[in-house]
């Protein structure tokens, strides 16, 4: 993304932008910020779109394609709503959870009602 094609980040998108800075950054450390450059990290304080620390950039920003591709403008990803949580997750042929965690609820709830039927009459 060229500085031309830059723009303020939503509130929404800094919100997430930090929960991934602070959850699942390898060089992220509460205490010392940024343990490459010791100092606070560059990602936390970022208000416009354009330049992204390298190491998040390759290896944090994909673990999130919906806002991976807000932010890099690499066009709109096709989202549905999880069966079970409604959270927005990227379409991949037919799959319906967001994650193995709800499908893993989804299969017992399904696995109960069956029981219940068959118990039941």
């Amino acid at each position: 993304m060229s500085q031309a094609e830059a723009r303020e980040m939503t509130r929404e998108e800094r919100a997430a932008v930090k929960k991934l800075v602070v959850s699942m950054c390898a060089n992220y450390d509460h205490e010392y910020g940024c343990l490459p450059l010791d100092c606070s990290c560059y990602m936390l304080g970022k208000w416009w779109t354009g330049s992204y620390c390298k190491y998040f950039r390759n290896a944090v920003l994909p673990l999130d394609p919906i806002l991976e591709a807000a932010l890099t403008g690499g066009g709109a990803v096709e989202t549905r709503p999880c069966a079970l949580c409604g959270e927005p997750f990227p379409v991949n042929g037919k799959q319906a959870y967001c994650s193995d965690a709800c499908a893993g609820k989804a299969q017992r709830r399904r696995n109960r009602e069956y029981m219940r039927k068959k118990r039941g009459g």
